[in-house]
């Protein structure tokens, strides 16, 4: 039987192969277009790039303050680990001086007790002598008896508290793994912001980092107003950010008084941080975070707030935005993640982010969110 075969094509030639080459190259084309841009890299305007980075920036800042807790949390479960620890070593101690006593007086009693009580009287040149004695060991023996149980509860209190100490350990590393995702977190927001700030020019950096925007505010000077353009605008601009030296000599008085001395000593303190950097977890003396800035400057007025935003909003009175007073806590977004200090006049001095300055900022720039008043 012969074999089926498709017959084979002739090449195509003439207008023909042309026409067909042509379909075949734009194709490819088509299909290189459209691969090329499902993979391509979206272009940015500057001002998408600065609202990504002001999100970013807003992200890695609830994660620092959820690493701030962490971290208060961490550094409380050490102290009571490091207590519970010194407490089982005290009590090992004495447990080993009852141990070495008791085992004294066993060896004693071992060696005299060859003879029996009666006998011993027996024999005795002074059988009153005697019974005295007898009479004292009896007592000794009873104290002894004390003793074995004081040791035996001592041993229970040794085995509950290494029992507590290991408990806090896996507290411990609870803490410790929370403070690593949350530092990890914040790491990544702030790398991501980086990458997105290098894709602008040189000038368009300078002016999101000098100019009011979601975590900025105005100048870092008492009283510094912000720049605006033709069309009424906030300008951003370079000179609008704080002078190197702020923050490092005599600054001028807010125009509204603070209402008592401790109020006072906070806003202070405040303003002699104006123009120190912003870092992320840190609490002073050379930089801090937003809830770092304010905790040291109620610290210096005598007054201990706690870590964290969410938890100094607690600290003290709750006050309306229409009853604000300098030495105020003021706190922004419905996650409280963000606070400065009120000075007056719709202002505050706050530390606003990664890359900027302890600076003086409008209240209005943020989402409100509550006040407090701690002193």
């Amino acid at each position: 039987m012969a074999a089926h075969r498709k017959p084979k094509q002739p090449p195509l030639s003439g207008q023909a192969g042309r026409t067909a080459a042509t379909l075949a190259l734009a194709g490819a084309a088509t299909a290189t277009v459209f691969e090329g841009s499902g993979h391509a890299e979206p272009q940015l305007t500057a001002a998408q790039v600065k609202a990504k980075v002001d999100r970013l920036h807003h992200e890695a800042e609830i994660a620092t303050e959820k690493y701030n807790g962490a971290k208060e949390k961490a550094d409380q479960a050490r102290v009571r680990l490091d207590a519970l620890r010194d407490e089982a070593a005290r009590r090992t101690e004495r447990l080993n001086s009852a141990r070495d006593s008791l085992g004294a007086a066993a060896a004693a009693q071992y060696r005299s007790g060859g003879l029996s009580p009666a006998l011993r009287m027996a024999l005795s040149a002074d059988p009153e002598r005697y019974l005295r004695g007898a009479a004292l060991a009896e007592a000794a023996g009873a104290r002894q008896a004390a003793a074995v149980a004081s040791l035996r509860g001592q041993l229970v209190d040794l085995d509950r508290l290494r029992q507590e100490a290991a408990d806090r350990t896996r507290d411990l590393k609870a803490r410790q793994d929370e403070l690593n995702r949350h530092k990890a977190t914040v790491r990544q927001r702030l790398d991501a912001a980086e990458k997105l700030l290098a894709r602008l020019t040189a000038a368009e950096r300078a002016a999101y980092e000098a100019g009011p925007h979601a975590h900025g505010g105005d100048a870092g000077r008492p009283g510094a107003e912000p720049r605006t353009d033709r069309s009424g605008r906030a300008a951003l601009s370079p000179a609008a950010g704080p002078s190197p030296t702020a923050g490092t000599g005599p600054v001028r008085a807010p125009r509204t008084p603070a209402p008592t001395a401790r109020s006072a000593k906070a806003v202070a303190f405040a303003y002699g941080a104006i123009g120190k950097p912003y870092q992320w977890g840190a609490t002073g003396p050379s930089s801090y975070d937003c809830s770092g800035l304010t905790q040291a400057a109620w610290r210096a007025a005598g007054v201990a707030l706690p870590r964290t935003t969410y938890s100094q909003i607690n600290a003290g009175q709750r006050v309306a935005r229409s009853q604000l007073s300098p030495g105020d806590l003021v706190f922004f977004y419905s996650g409280l993640s963000h606070v400065g200090i009120y000075i007056g006049d719709g202002k505050m001095i706050h530390a606003p982010r990664t890359g900027s300055t302890v600076r003086i900022a409008s209240i209005d720039e943020m989402p409100w969110a509550g006040a407090a008043r701690v002193g």
